[in-house]
């Protein structure tokens, strides 16, 4: 590579750049992200976005790039990372490329980059000098997006566990601190969330309408046409025409979420269908909810080994009380997961879920608490909640 260009890359890899450092680690994610360990390569990629405006991020393997990858505008997959990078199973998003140098010779044993597409979840195979300009264009397209959200996946470690009252509980306290929360509904045998809300009479789209949906969505215009309520939308399953949901209307909607909203809560069953998977491979965080017995705890060991193949920053909510007298700390370690919070029992709270009235949405008890501190965690830069 050049000196110039070998510069470039070496403050992306190494230093934020002056626009990464007014918004600090979160503007970082702001940058496009391109893995490749093919000098070359990279430096073609460089100068293209140097022509569009802008830095890059560089990853010179899916492991380097795992943190920033869900959050990053637009992603490059070189195509000598594409094998690794599926096979590291990284999250299901929108907006990857497969790029890859028009020198390619299948003498050389170089990879075909279209085999990669599906099952990466790629858009477009870019092929360099050839395709600068529809490069330039994208990256240039990438920086008029704000900072990402983070999205947290909530599973019920047994049926009736309270996953689907813990992530509303987290849509709503959220919401009222001023945040933008999307609230997805993963579980189509779940009741609808709509329901837990106590909004099941209110218009908007519901997953029937969406759920053949491919491609990018327009996330205000997804927003706009879904029921909500100041800073809540909710887009739940509708109790009176089924829908299977595919993949790639999960992909769509989350991706839309990410970057429309500051907060993403996805209500995931314990029974992982193909979008569940996805909500769960795309989530920054997960919440495994588990009451304080040895059945539920026992029950709930399946469930996290199946979620956390797919979503590595998994930790438990434990719900008291506990008959026999069964700590947090116990279940964590039987489970090999962090406890990110305890619940106490909230004697009011069915009843106030039968009447109508949204989990949290006073303000007060331990579900309330819990959420709080919760959201103020996921409230922080993707990376830095606490173990």
């Amino acid at each position: 590579m050049t000196t110039r260009t070998t510069r470039i890359a070496r403050t992306a890899q190494a230093a934020p750049s002056d626009r990464a450092l007014e918004g600090g680690d979160r503007g970082r994610g702001r940058l496009p992200l391109v893995v490749t360990s093919d000098d070359q390569l990279l430096d073609e990629v460089l100068r293209v976005a140097a022509a569009g405006g802008t830095e890059v991020d560089v990853a010179a393997d899916p492991a380097a790039a795992r943190g920033r990858y869900g959050t990053a505008p637009l992603v490059l997959v070189g195509v000598d990372q594409a094998q690794a990078s599926l096979r590291a199973r990284l999250p299901r998003r929108a907006d990857v490329v497969i790029v890859a140098p028009d020198r390619l010779d299948e003498a050389t044993g170089s990879p075909d980059p279209w085999n990669f597409v599906e099952p990466l979840g790629a858009t477009h195979v870019a092929t360099l000098p050839a395709a600068q300009l529809w490069l330039v264009e994208r990256f240039a397209n990438s920086q008029l997006r704000g900072a990402p959200g983070r999205v947290v996946a909530v599973l019920s470690g047994r049926g009736g566990a309270g996953g689907s009252v813990l992530a509303a509980g987290l849509a709503v306290t959220a919401a009222s601190l001023r945040h933008r929360v999307l609230l997805v509904d993963a579980d189509p045998l779940g009741g609808g969330l709509d329901l837990v809300l106590g909004w099941e009479d209110d218009r908007g789209l519901r997953w029937p309408e969406l759920a053949g949906t491919s491609g990018r969505l327009d996330g205000a215009a997804l927003v706009g046409a879904l029921p909500g309520r100041g800073e809540l939308a909710v887009l739940s399953f509708d109790r009176r025409v089924p829908a299977e949901v595919a993949p790639e209307a999960m992909t769509a909607v989350l991706d839309a979420g990410r970057h429309t909203r500051d907060l993403v809560v996805v209500d995931v069953p314990r029974q992982l269908h193909p979008a569940a998977v996805v909500a769960l491979q795309t989530a920054d965080d997960g919440l495994l909810v588990v009451p304080a017995e040895v059945r539920a705890a026992t029950a709930a060991a399946r469930v996290a080994t199946a979620a956390r193949e797919h979503c590595s920053q998994l930790r438990l909510v434990v719900r008291g009380p506990s008959p026999g007298g069964l700590t947090a700390e116990e279940i964590s370690r039987s489970l090999g997961l962090p406890v990110a919070g305890s619940l106490r029992p909230e004697l009011g709270l069915p009843a106030a879920l039968e009447g109508g009235l949204a989990p949290t949405e006073t303000g007060r008890g331990p579900l309330a608490a819990l959420c709080r501190r919760l959201v103020d965690e996921l409230s922080a830069p993707v990376g830095a909640v606490s173990q």
